[in-house]
């Protein structure tokens, strides 16, 4: 997949079994990874495989291809981890390539009910932390699931 190997979603994607994330699921387009984030288990990141800075860049299929693919991740987020909320973004300025952080949040997290990259209002308990964790394979699953068959 290597368009840009200064792109570091690119070489993450190139990296079949990247430190810092798992690929949970892929297409040709699109792939889910869960990031590998001990204060925010579940964080996922959907990612255009292909070197795309805007949504606006893909085509009307395209786009919905990858939105179909956002919101499934957001629906099994919800149904394993029984989030407060989920936060979706896409910024990607530091990285110009196309990609959604999906999040969840409880209110309970250590920013709550801040953005993820603010500063910390307290410590997440550590037994809720290793509860979400334990949930981590059957999100994986239930991604998997809600994804396969899933078509352009």
């Amino acid at each position: 997949m290597t368009e840009s190997p200064l792109c570091e979603l690119c070489t993450l994607l190139d990296v079949a079994a990247a430190a810092s994330s798992s690929v949970l699921w892929r297409d040709a387009d699109v792939a889910v990874l869960l990031i590998d984030d001990a204060a925010y288990p579940g964080f996922c990141r959907v990612v255009w495989q292909h070197h795309v800075k805007e949504m606006t860049d893909l085509s009307d299929n395209e786009r919905s291809h990858m939105m179909r693919v956002v919101w499934q991740v957001e629906l099994a987020l919800r149904a394993v981890m029984q989030p407060e909320k989920v936060n979706l973004a896409s910024f990607g300025n530091m990285t110009p390539h196309l990609h959604w952080h999906v999040i969840p949040r409880f209110a309970n997290d250590a920013q709550f009910p801040d953005p993820v990259w603010a500063a910390l209002r307290r410590a997440t308990p550590k037994d809720a932390l290793a509860a979400r964790a334990a949930l981590l394979p059957q999100l994986g699953a239930a991604i998997a699931a809600r994804l396969t068959g899933l078509t352009t």
